[in-house]
């Protein structure tokens, strides 16, 4: 099965792809954790997107692509997929649609999760991890034992450059110019589900699981 999830900025889509590898047994490809493992190894995407992450915009499709692509085809043909957090705008998709053509494979369903833009705002704020462990918490929805200290391990928690207040507006400002538009695409090919995104994890997978068929 090959799946795409899309919704904005702290809408869930990494909880819900870890319970959907765990049902699925399917790998998950997001290009948000592949961004930030390449800006923390200083390679030359990473040089080219840490700007542009840091200031909240979306970075080029070339380097998404090229991102995409390459693990694509690290892990091999049929062995299915979850992509989170690609494609965002109608361009990757295109050409997403084109890379899948040459491997003769395609997308089966798209799920949007949709939350409101004030629950958005108070998730993503809110969310701190453990820079040597990367456990992740929240200070409302799941506090460390002791605030600011990692329950694992001790680590001072620190919280992303991009998950600030300043970072969030244009964040969401650049995934309604963008990325909602994706949704329309895949909508006219029948492929596209709505979701519900407000609820507890366990709420919102059953959902999920339900869109899915």
């Amino acid at each position: 099965m090959n799946l795409i999830l899309i919704g904005p900025p702290g809408a869930g889509k990494g909880t819900q792809a870890q319970r959907l590898i765990e049902r699925f047994k399917i790998p998950q490809y997001s290009t948000g954790d592949m961004l930030r493992s390449a800006v923390k190894a200083g390679t030359p995407i990473g040089q080219a997107a840490k700007p542009v992450m840091e200031a909240g915009k979306l970075v080029s499709d070339e380097i998404l692509i090229g991102l995409v692509a390459e693990a694509l085809d690290a892990a091999g043909k049929g062995r299915g997929f979850i992509l989170d957090g690609f494609p965002r705008t109608i361009a990757q998709a295109d050409a997403l649609n084109t890379m899948l053509t040459g491997r003769t494979e395609k997308i089966d369903r798209v799920v949007m999760i949709d939350v409101p833009f004030d629950l958005l705002l108070e998730r993503i704020t809110g969310r701190w991890s453990c820079p040597k462990d990367g456990s992740v918490y929240h200070v409302k929805y799941n506090p460390p034992k002791t605030p600011g200290v990692c329950d694992v391990d001790g680590t001072p928690l620190t919280q992303r450059k991009d998950d600030t207040a300043d970072a969030i507006t244009p964040r969401l400002a650049s995934y309604e110019q963008w990325t909602k538009p994706v949704a329309g695409y895949y909508e006219r090919l029948g492929l596209l589900r709505r979701v519900d995104g407000v609820g507890t994890p366990d709420e919102v997978f059953k959902r999920v699981e339900a869109a899915l068929g």
